[in-house]
């Protein structure tokens, strides 16, 4: 298995972000106070449907969801049940989908009505981590200052990052190598290689980026269960700089 994929290969990747990310627009609009987050899960299966693509979530390593609906202190791999989203809230949506034998994977966080400025600031730093590692996704640089790249904006705002989930990267499988880890040392790690496909995947915590396992026994929560946030992007290594194959939602 190659890690740099072929131009037909991208196209057919870049098809399938984009469809994930229409859907991801279309979850982001459904989360409003007084929902169940299992009713997120419906509204994805519904939109998958539509689209006539396979979720490629559902059962790996034992998961038992279309999706990943992380509430608040859960930054990651949260199941979608029977907890009703309230004002201030903050949730995480990861949504991956198999499309003509190609995988895609993203992820966006979304405040539930009116939150807090401390969850703005969380929100608004995490993407804003993930839009200056995109920048660092081209050949010759490695995973390592992709991971620098985020470690030092979210440590410059006060904010800590998760050391022990990380991104990879994709294609005919969900998650490929490399790691694309969220610290790092720049000119360490893997080297990249144009035309190489990455999920970049920032999490952090507002007071501490250790982890532990949610009560669901899937998901992971910040260990002093303080807020989180979490976003995903897929990322073709350019010459110059990294290429989004769709927009960061």
């Amino acid at each position: 298995m190659s890690l740099v994929k072929t131009d037909s290969e991208i196209k057919i990747m870049k098809e399938a972000a984009e469809i994930l990310a229409e859907i991801l627009k279309k979850l982001k609009k459904a989360v409003v106070p007084g929902i169940k987050t299992k009713k997120l899960e419906k509204e994805a299966l519904f939109w998958m449907k539509k689209f006539k693509v396979k979720p490629n979530f559902l059962g790996k390593d034992g998961f038992p969801s279309v999706m990943c609906v992380s509430v608040n202190e859960v930054v990651a791999h949260g199941v979608p049940g029977n907890y009703i989203l309230k004002e201030g809230d903050i949730v995480s949506l990861d949504l991956g989908i198999e499309y003509k034998g190609y995988n895609a994977d993203m992820a966006t966080t979304v405040g539930v009505g009116e939150i807090d400025f401390t969850k703005k600031r969380l929100i608004k730093v995490c993407k804003k981590a993930l839009k200056l590692a995109v920048k660092k996704a081209r050949k010759g640089n490695t995973t390592g200052d992709i991971g620098n790249t985020i470690e030092r904006y979210v440590k410059s705002q006060g904010f800590h990052v998760v050391k022990k989930l990380c991104g990879h990267g994709i294609g005919k499988k969900l998650h490929e190598e490399p790691q694309v880890l969220n610290f790092g040392k720049r000119k360490k790690g893997m080297k990249l290689k144009k035309n190489m496909v990455l999920c970049i995947e920032p999490m952090i915590g507002v007071s501490s980026g250790e982890i532990v396992k949610a009560e669901d026994g899937f998901g992971f929560k910040i260990k002093d269960n303080s807020p989180s946030a979490h976003f995903e992007a897929m990322v073709k290594v350019g010459e110059k700089r990294g290429e989004l194959l769709a927009p960061i939602c």
